[in-house]
């Protein structure tokens, strides 16, 4: 069996260390992989890394993650990477990373992602310098991501790891009106040139779990709010790759 865990938007601070602690307490024993879907932290500062840091360094398994806008709110993102990395956590950002979980070969796509917003009511490459920017970025997060799928082609498995979503599906509970900032249609494309077995992201605290892409390829918001649950288990065994299992449930919250 080849199990992997993914959560996003866990936001931990400085005194939450038993709270996560107790939330993945066992992970190891269960899943062979855990992804981290961006804002790990509450505002990015390396303290609250640190917390996590401690606790992802123990388990046995390889982890992967990708940062999501709490964890550039203080503007020290080298720092958290750094802290990471020195756990032993894998951060992708417009990369991509293969795994082997036993005899199988699982590639991981992953950014941040950005907004921007979804077709008939998105953002243009148009007008004051800040809003083409704003664009640009967007534009150049999606190119590295299909570029990371493609890179990762051979791989058994293939999944696309961001924080922004790609499709409005995923967001509905949200306020339409600030889809914009919430993701962009960009990165569903991306995802469906490239291809992939499974989409994962986060930041939609009010959104819900399961949509796909226009091509088809399933998507999932496994904020923590939206998943209920310390993490949700995908089975990419046999015929069935990446089938939906409950995770289990966080303790103390």
């Amino acid at each position: 069996m080849t199990c992997i865990a993914a959560v996003g938007d866990i936001h931990v601070g400085s005194g939450d260390g038993d709270r996560v602690a107790a939330a993945f307490d066992g992970l190891d024993e269960r899943c062979e992989a855990l992804l981290l879907a961006g804002d790990l932290t509450r505002c990015g500062d390396p303290d609250e890394v640190k917390v996590l840091a401690a606790i992802l360094g123990i388990q046995e398994m390889p982890i992967v993650a990708v940062l999501g806008n709490h964890d550039h709110h203080a503007d020290r993102v080298d720092e958290v990477v750094g802290i990471l990395v020195d756990a032993g956590v894998q951060v992708l950002e417009g990369t991509a990373t293969t795994l082997t979980i036993g005899d199988t070969t699982v590639g991981i796509a992953g950014t941040k992602g950005f907004g921007g917003g979804f077709v008939g009511a998105s953002i243009s490459d148009f007008g004051e310098p800040l809003m083409k920017e704003f664009a640009r970025c967007t534009a150049t997060m999606a190119r590295q991501l299909e570029t990371g799928l493609r890179s990762v082609a051979e791989a058994d498995h293939r999944i696309a790891l961001l924080h922004y979503a790609p499709i409005p599906d995923t967001l509905r509970g949200e306020n339409p009106e600030i889809y914009t900032a919430l993701g962009s249609y960009l990165l569903g494309e991306a995802i469906d040139r490239a291809g992939a077995d499974l989409v994962l992201h986060g930041h939609a605290h009010l959104g819900t779990e399961r949509g796909v892409t226009p091509g088809g390829i399933r998507v999932r918001n496994v904020a923590l709010p939206v998943i209920g649950s310390a993490y949700r288990v995908f089975d990419f065994s046999g015929a069935g790759a990446g089938v939906d299992q409950p995770g289990l449930r966080a303790r103390n919250g």
